[in-house]
């Protein structure tokens, strides 16, 4: 367990780590991993099935997070190595939608007919150094918002999130920074998978890296004719791939 490291001292660590591997494949080789990624998301529409989805091919079985309240949705982590973790969400029973209210994320899941990757994070230290760095490149960017989610231990995690107006239909991540006295839930998620290789497909390949380079993220982009987020992970059993 890290629990007694700083985040900023973990993140350090872990940007050291792969800097120095990143260096030892050459200054022009783009990783297997972009050295920034925080975080996939697995959208189902049950969490216990999207559970035993990963359970069955992984080997591991995910830790149940919390709820996201507002968002009609709760989650489950497992760890995919040093700063890096899936997060499988789902809609939560207990937040009933409103007729009132604009479709939550809950709402969307609902629809699912298959576990999919819905998104992805990007982490940094100084979330508004991000949004500046966009704005400067004419990318339209939200303001930062709040985040919490309670765990069950009662431990409350906070974070900072920014998402871009425009990520190409999902294949471009958000970007988040931690709460200086939040553990990275990576820290604590069961372990047993290592993420290996993370890219994007996109009918508008050539845009998404343009951006992705603007805004500083070593994500390899591939033309593909949907938008789509790839991630190879090795488990207990193996190794699968997710789409």
């Amino acid at each position: 367990m890290f629990t007694n490291i700083s985040r900023r001292r973990f993140i350090a660590l872990t940007a050291a780590t792969l800097a120095a591997r990143n260096s030892a494949l050459g200054a022009d080789a783009m990783p297997t991993v972009p050295t920034d990624l925080d975080h996939i998301l697995l959208g189902v529409s049950d969490l216990d099935r999207g559970i035993a989805f990963m359970e069955e091919r992984s080997g591991v079985r995910a830790m149940f997070g919390g709820v996201h309240p507002g968002r009609g949705t709760r989650n489950a982590l497992l760890s995919l190595g040093p700063r890096r973790y899936l997060e499988i969400i789902a809609p939560d029973p207990a937040q009933l939608s409103s007729a009132t209210h604009a479709e939550s994320m809950g709402d969307q899941l609902k629809a699912f007919t298959a576990p999919r990757l819905i998104g992805w994070a990007a982490h940094t230290l100084n979330l508004m150094d991000v949004v500046k760095k966009a704005a400067a490149a004419g990318i339209a960017i939200e303001n930062p918002r709040e985040g919490s989610r309670a765990r069950p231990d009662g431990k409350v995690l906070r974070w900072k999130s920014s998402a871009l107006k425009s990520d190409f239909d999902g294949v471009l991540p958000f970007f988040i920074e931690w709460d200086s006295d939040s553990v990275h839930p990576s820290q604590d998620a069961p372990v047993g998978c290592t993420l290996e290789r993370f890219s994007i497909e996109s009918p508008s390949a050539k845009d998404v890296r343009v951006g992705a380079g603007q805004l500083g993220l070593d994500v390899e982009v591939k033309p593909g004719k949907k938008p789509l987020l790839r991630a190879r992970i090795t488990g207990k059993k193996g190794a699968f791939e997710l789409t």
